[in-house]
């Protein structure tokens, strides 16, 4: 099983960012936590600010991945281009978020990615990620 973890702009500064929203743990640390709770998992992780970048990683994981999961950040509320990537690929994709949305300001009520998506997964923190993994072995 490989499943493919991409994130979106300034989920690289998670465990700095905003630790009353995002917490204090950094990604890279949560994902050595992954591999360690699924060792039979072939885990891949990319990080970009840049949405085409993000893109095009879509493209390359999207018809090989047997599973992509999505934090598109920012880029979720304004991202035709992302929308239409996941439409283009074959890999089921859900969309994760560590807050959550709801609870915060509306314009982050509204995800142009989730319609393309199999599921979202928000407001759980980084457990939302652990969540998604089981989705994909189960």
């Amino acid at each position: 099983m490989h499943i493919s973890i991409i994130n979106g702009p300034n989920l690289n500064l998670l465990g700095k960012r905003e630790p009353g929203i995002y917490g204090s743990e950094s990604f890279e640390d949560y994902l050595a936590t992954l591999k360690t709770l699924y060792p039979t998992v072939q885990f891949s992780y990319f990080q970009s600010n840049v949405e085409g970048e993000i893109i095009n990683h879509l493209h390359e994981q999207g018809f090989s991945a047997d599973g992509i999961l999505l934090n598109a950040g920012g880029y979720t509320h304004t991202s035709v281009a992302i929308r239409d990537a996941i439409a283009a690929i074959k890999t089921p994709v859900i969309e994760v978020h560590i807050s959550n949305v709801y609870a915060r300001e509306e314009f982050r009520h509204t995800s142009l990615i989730a319609p393309k998506c199999v599921g979202t997964i928000c407001g759980l923190g980084m457990k939302g990620y652990k969540l998604g993994v089981e989705y994909f072995l189960n």
